[in-house]
C-alpha cells in the first residue's frame, strides 16, 4: 500500500432534514456526540489511521463548518480546508466542483454523519490491489425491529430481536481513482448513476465491513451514539 495516504473528502453540505430537531440551528455535521461535533469524530477516525489531508465540501450553514475547521486545534501536520459547493448541490455535483483538487490522484470520500470501527488501511489496500476505479464500503446494518421466524406453513417458530440485515448497503467510506470525475456533472447524485455506471463496467468493488457502523440519520441515532460515548463503549473511538 502507498506510504502517503490519499486526501480525504468529507461531504458536509446536506440539510439533514431527518434530524430537523437539531439542524434548524446547526448543520448536521456539527450535531454533537459526547460534546464534540460528529464531523470531529469522523475526522478522528481517519487521523488515528494516518490520514492528514481533509477537504470539507460545505453547503447548508457553511459558515459554521468553516468556523469549526478554522478554530479547532488539529495535530500537526493535519490540514483541514473547506470548499463551498452550494446549498442544494447533490453529492456527485459537490465532488465535480472539487475536481481541480482531485483530478490528479487517488482520493477517499465519506459522509460527515457516519462512524465505524473500520480498518481504513485494509480498505485502501484492497482498492489498490484490485485495480478498481472505485471501492465502496458495504455494511449489514442492525434492523430497528425484531423479526419473526416462520416455517413454510406460516407457523411462528420464534423471534429474533433486532438482527443484522441479510443485505449489504452503502456504508459511506469510499476510495476513488480520479477517473470518477469523468462520470460526474453538476446535478449528479454520486450514489446513483455514477456508481451504477462503474458497476455496469465492472469497475466498482465492495469492501465488506463486518464491525460496528452507524449513521446519525435520526434523533434516535443521535441518542444511541451519545449513550455509547458516555458509557465509554464507543467502538469507533480508535484514538487515545
Amino acid at each position: 500500500m502507498p506510504a502517503e495516504k490519499p486526501k480525504v473528502v468529507i461531504l458536509c453540505g446536506g440539510r439533514g432534514t431527518r434530524l430537523r430537531e437539531r439542524t434548524q440551528s446547526v448543520p448536521k455535521p456539527l450535531v454533537e456526540i459526547g460534546g464534540r461535533p460528529i464531523l470531529w469524530h469522523v475526522i478522528q477516525i481517519y487521523l488515528a489511521q494516518g490520514f492528514s489531508d481533509f477537504l470539507l465540501l460545505t453547503g447548508y450553514m457553511a459558515e459554521q463548518i468553516e468556523r469549526f475547521a478554522a478554530e479547532e486545534r488539529w495535530p500537526a501536520p493535519t490540514r483541514v480546508r473547506c470548499l463551498f459547493t452550494g446549498v442544494d448541490t447533490p453529492t456527485g455535483g459537490r465532488l465535480k466542483l472539487a475536481g481541480t483538487e482531485l483530478a490528479d490522484e487517488r482520493f477517499c470520500v465519506t459522509y460527515a454523519d457516519g462512524v465505524a470501527d473500520i480498518d481504513l488501511d485494509a480498505l485502501l489496500s484492497q482498492h489498490v490491489r484490485t485495480g478498481a476505479s472505485a471501492t465502496v464500503t458495504v455494511v449489514r446494518p442492525e434492523l430497528p425491529f425484531g423479526v419473526a421466524e416462520l416455517n413454510s406453513d406460516g407457523l411462528v417458530q420464534g423471534f429474533v430481536e433486532k438482527p443484522r440485515s441479510e443485505h449489504w448497503i452503502n456504508g459511506g467510506f469510499f476510495c476513488f481513482e480520479p477517473t470518477l470525475l469523468d462520470l460526474l456533472h453538476d446535478e449528479a447524485i454520486l450514489e446513483r448513476e455514477p456508481l451504477e455506471q462503474l458497476a455496469a463496467g465492472g469497475r466498482l468493488r465492495a469492501y465488506r465491513h463486518e464491525g460496528f457502523w452507524d449513521c446519525m440519520d435520526t434523533f434516535k441515532d443521535e441518542l444511541m451514539l451519545n449513550d455509547l460515548w458516555m458509557a465509554g463503549e464507543a467502538p469507533w473511538k480508535l484514538w487515545n
